[in-house]
């Protein structure tokens, strides 16, 4: 098994995607305020993509960081590019589509980090595995970027196993991370092999969506946590985390909420060491069927 590369040493990354949803913080001042108060909870890693609000999540963020400048230094950024939103198709079709073409790569980090005020990305991941992807042309670019120091570190989003590891053999560089959904609703990849597979190349698992999109505390699943909250010290969201980073390699949840008390609950989950008779139970009614 390779070593892990904890390419995010943090036990929550903060996720920016609905930033530009959430207008009592449109204001760069009130913005800076919630980012610092994070900050004081230990938080300091963010994570946004290009495609986040058409670019107006990164460009809001990068106000409040203008606005405070000593913010930048305490922060750790992650940025995605390679999807293509029917938004800015130029095509006659109007279609979704990926590009992870060397030129729309470098065009988008250069984006994002004018958007963001920053000449550097602390980690810069392939939004979306690509089948048109030339793994050759896209090896060469990441590196292309490290070596001009615009991104510290590369990884991969939404990838496969075989996906992941056409693109590592052509890389001289490691990929340090790949960021997929895993939450207790969305458990397939700690069955399908995922989960070892990331283990075994010593890649970092970030997990989207950690609380479910909000479908976390429905039905019988979010009765069982509202028990488990009585016992535990934290709040269904809390145990959310609890239950992820039970998991070998300890994946680090990518939380999307602004809610301040949902993010200190989150946070009060991830101190909390949950016994594997829980974790089994969340499992087998998130499921809907027993452990065989």
């Amino acid at each position: 098994m390779a070593e892990q590369n904890r390419a995010v040493g943090s036990p929550l990354v903060l996720g920016m995607m609905r930033l530009a949803e959430q207008k009592h913080l449109h204001s760069p001042a009130q913005l800076a305020d919630w980012i610092e108060r994070r900050i004081d909870q230990g938080l300091n890693w963010y994570d946004h993509a290009d495609i986040y609000g058409d670019g107006r999540c990164e460009s809001l963020f990068g106000a409040a960081l203008a606005e405070r400048p000593g913010l930048q230094s305490q922060l750790r950024l992650i940025g995605k590019a390679g999807v293509i939103k029917v938004t800015r198709d130029s095509s006659p079709w109007n279609v979704s589509h990926y590009d992870t073409s060397a030129d729309h790569l470098e065009a988008s980090l250069n984006g994002s980090l004018e958007r963001l005020g920053v000449e550097r990305l602390d980690l810069f991941l392939l939004h979306r595995p690509d089948p048109l992807m030339d793994v050759e042309a896209v090896a060469r670019v990441l590196e292309r970027m490290m070596q001009s120091g615009k991104v510290a570190q590369i990884g991969v989003s939404n990838f496969s196993s075989d996906q992941w590891r056409l693109l590592q053999q052509v890389l001289g560089s490691r990929l340090s991370c790949n960021q997929i959904e895993l939450s207790l609703r969305a458990n397939a990849p700690l069955f399908d092999g995922t989960s070892e597979a990331m283990q075994q190349d010593g890649l970092q698992l970030l997990a989207w969506s950690p609380l479910a999109g909000g479908r976390l505390e429905e039905e019988g699943l979010g009765v069982m946590l509202q028990e488990l909250s009585d016992q535990a010290g934290c709040g269904p969201a809390g145990l959310a985390m609890a239950w992820l980073r039970r998991i070998p390699g300890t994946p680090v949840p990518v939380l999307g909420t602004f809610n301040e008390e949902r993010i200190a609950d989150a946070l009060a989950g991830c101190r909390f060491e949950m016994q594997r008779s829980d974790w089994f139970a969340l499992l087998e009614m998130a499921r809907g069927q027993r452990v065989p």
